[in-house]
């Protein structure tokens, strides 16, 4: 997992997916986050959730039945900062 200034963006699960996963991030307080799913060029594909958070561990699916297998990438924004993690789809 990566973690900064009292954020962690853990691995998603499982990983390899087909076709759906599981990401996870903590905060540490009330935050205004996004978190986006790009494709292996850095190209938007999905944006998972946009807004505010309270303190804790959040969860969202994210479904890839209309992507092609590959390399995927999650980014979760707060604060003026981003942390990126990459994930597999393999169909």
């Amino acid at each position: 997992s990566f973690t900064a200034d009292g954020v962690e963006l853990f691995q998603n699960y499982p990983n390899p997916f087909n076709p759906s996963t599981s990401i996870s991030f903590s905060v540490d307080k009330t935050s205004e986050v996004k978190l986006t799913v790009l494709n292996s060029k850095g190209e938007f594909v999905s944006e998972l959730y946009s807004g505010k958070l309270n303190s804790g561990i959040h969860s969202y699916d994210f479904n890839a039945e209309d992507l092609n297998s590959g390399i995927y990438f999650y980014s979760l924004e707060y604060n003026g900062k981003k942390l990126v993690n990459k994930m597999l789809l393999i169909k």
